[in-house]
């Protein structure tokens, strides 16, 4: 564990029980001005200073023992900010129930002045935007000073296979990371890091606290050896995480039941639940709807343009399959020129995409001038928004193909199927056109099973982040 992580673990909970108490008496003081209710002018209530005190001092500390309770003082940097915030949400909405059960129970017991039930509203509401707002700039700084040496970054080791090298370039990307070495069963060219390779190297390596974690990706040492790293690490104090294999991931959307006096788990095939699919459908028609409203001017622009530049129909609509192999139509703005389902044909033989039944070429002469802008920033996609809300695909999901190509699906790539399409999903914002189609599929059947608004979320933020990354390329 850094000193670094101490300290800003340790200097959240004084300054978010600050944040909590003086909450309340920002929140008194709004009262006092308004209800922030629209047309509706409730009458003014107040507390004294005194009796507010008592109030704000209980606030603050039920508010730190229930983030306690839900992990939110791990003396670690989180993983997820978006995780990070959905926790400090749940924690301020269990706390405003739990503050109210409070002064319901001891009313007239410990107190008899009451607080105004709005007070202890806009105090929630206070309190949650500036913790989010405090976690953020905490963060900020202390991933700085990572960045820029003056604190002390996570060392690892990485265990895997000669092959793949591309995981040591993904760790790299996080910059609160140094990659201490890694074990391959012979050295990869090209890498500059440190190569270790036999069992008690590895063992000495842990026993000095030469690092703080380790990854196991996937490793020739036997299990025995691996079982001697895990018991090591759990000596030594020494962080042990692994990337779980296709079926290890799928174990952990099981549900237990009964049949009969016999004990059966069951591993689900879907991880969206009834309720999963109406929270799903009612983001996509908010987020649709409003897409629409605020890019309706850049639709009749883009539209336009491409007009102007044939004097043909701007929107495209290709014949795609859907859930359970159903087909519909699919809305793009239209980045080839006429007939490019013909021309495809005589351009079969230069497909670039040698890995499954998708049809690519990087310099294809079916593109116009403007398509290969609009498809630098995926502006030929926006249409979908149409799509999803008539519901024939999400705005999360597996990319819908052509019914040529599902033809030479693999019956295993044909779970992709089992969900709606989506404008963007797990592939598109993890590696995007460097994936092969089996790793596309991999990471579709992984979104699938494990499937949450969050997931969606994080997925939306994370193709956001690609496009932009993608700008002057």
């Amino acid at each position: 564990m850094k000193r670094h992580e101490l300290f800003f673990g340790m200097i959240k909970v004084p300054m978010e029980a600050c944040i909590v108490f003086l909450a309340f008496f920002l929140a008194r003081d709004i009262r006092l001005v308004t209800d922030l209710i629209p047309d509706v002018h409730l009458p003014i209530q107040t507390i004294s200073t005194e009796s507010l005190l008592y109030f704000a001092l209980v606030g603050s500390l039920v508010y730190i023992l229930l983030s306690a309770f839900f992990g939110l003082y791990k003396m670690r940097i989180y993983q997820s900010r978006i995780q990070e915030f959905q926790d400090i949400l749940f924690v301020s909405l269990y706390w405003f129930f739990i503050y109210i059960a409070i002064l319901y129970l001891s009313f007239g017991f410990v107190y008899t002045e009451q607080i105004p039930r709005l007070i202890v509203l806009f105090s929630v509401i206070i309190s949650t935007f500036f913790i989010i707002l405090e976690r953020g700039i905490l963060s900020k700084i202390e991933t700085y000073l990572i960045r820029k040496w003056v604190l002390e970054k996570t060392k690892i080791l990485i265990l895997l296979r000669a092959n793949e090298e591309d995981i040591i370039e993904t760790v790299q990307e996080f910059k609160t990371y140094e990659i201490f070495g890694y074990t391959s069963p012979e050295e990869i060219i090209g890498v500059t890091i440190s190569y270790i390779w036999w069992i008690e190297k590895v063992k000495s390596v842990l026993q000095k606290h030469m690092v703080d974690e380790i990854l196991v990706v996937q490793s020739d040492f036997s299990r025995e050896e691996i079982q001697q790293i895990f018991e090591y690490a759990r000596i030594y104090g020494i962080r042990y995480r692994y990337v779980a294999n296709s079926f290890e991931t799928t174990k952990i959307n099981t549900e237990i039941s009964f049949l009969g006096k016999l004990p059966v788990i069951e591993i689900k095939n879907i991880g969206l639940t009834p309720w999963g699919r109406i929270w799903k459908r009612t983001f996509d028609i908010i987020f649709s709807i409003t897409a629409l409203v605020i890019l309706s001017p850049i639709f009749l622009f883009v539209s336009l343009l491409i007009y102007l530049q044939d004097k043909h129909n701007p929107i495209y609509k290709s014949q795609r399959v859907g859930k359970n192999g159903k087909l519909f139509q699919m809305y793009k703005f239209r980045s080839m020129v006429m007939n490019a389902e013909k021309e495809k044909k005589k351009l079969l033989d230069k497909n670039e995409r040698k890995d499954g039944p998708l049809f690519k070429m990087e310099n294809d002469p079916r593109i116009t001038v403007f398509g290969k802008w609009m498809r630098k920033f995926d502006i030929d996609e926006l249409p979908q928004l149409y799509n999803v809300l008539i519901g024939n695909m999400s705005l999360i999901g597996p990319r819908p193909h052509l019914p040529d190509e599902v033809k030479l699906y693999k019956e295993y790539q044909k779970r992709v199927l089992t969900l709606k399409p989506g404008i963007t999903g797990m592939a598109q914002s993890h590696g995007r056109h460097e994936n092969t189609f089996d790793n596309e599929v991999r990471l579709d059947t992984f979104y699938i099973e494990n499937w949450s608004l969050l997931l969606d979320i994080k997925i939306l933020f994370k193709t956001i982040g690609v496009l932009l990354g993608r700008k002057g390329r």
